[in-house]
């Protein structure tokens, strides 16, 4: 049922067939959260589906639906534009650590180009680390996790953690030697 509810929301498109979990006036005041809380034009609709998406999760858990859907769907929405916020920031911030490492280790060779080429070396570095260790090194360098942080939302004890992030950084790093890239 959930899937043939899911298909008809897609087919539905904007706002609403007679399945669709959001009605029009809900669909634009979720739009409106989403735009006013910096989200761009183009990515509006991934976040309209996203709290449809939501409130059919919450249907299909058995969880009781919200009182005012409206406000909740505004609600999510809202957090959703937090959430992409956040994401952007993080991009920024590992985008500046590489661009700061570059410049710090050769700071006369440091352009916009190298920027690209370290992070296009680092992306296939980490696309060659088994699961594991790539796991912990995004979880630790990329989402800012702590290293306890890491251990608990694994479920695996801190020195598998610390002893998975040496490796990995180990033969990122002798990687990214071997390419010359650093």
């Amino acid at each position: 049922m959930l899937r043939r509810m899911a298909r008809r929301v897609q087919g539905a498109g904007a706002g609403g067939g007679p399945d669709d979990p959001l009605d029009a006036a809900q669909e634009r005041r979720v739009r409106a959260v989403l735009a006013l809380g910096g989200v761009p034009q183009a990515d509006l609709p991934d976040g309209v589906q996203q709290v449809r998406l939501r409130l059919l999760e919450r249907a299909a858990s058995g969880t009781e639906a919200p009182r005012d859907v409206s406000a909740w769907a505004a609600v999510v929405a809202s957090n959703l534009a937090m959430d992409w916020h956040r994401a952007r920031r993080r991009q920024e911030r590992i985008g500046e650590r590489l661009a700061s490492l570059r410049h710090a280790e050769h700071p006369e060779h440091s352009t916009g180009d190298d920027t690209k080429v370290l992070s296009l070396a680092v992306a296939q570095g980490l696309d060659e680390l088994p699961d594991a260790q790539r796991q912990i090194l995004v979880l630790r360098f990329y989402a800012d996790l702590p290293v306890r942080g890491i251990a608990e939302e694994l479920g695996i004890p801190e020195g598998t953690v610390k002893s998975r992030l040496h490796t990995a950084v180990r033969a990122l790093r002798a990687r990214l030697h071997e390419d010359e890239v650093v």
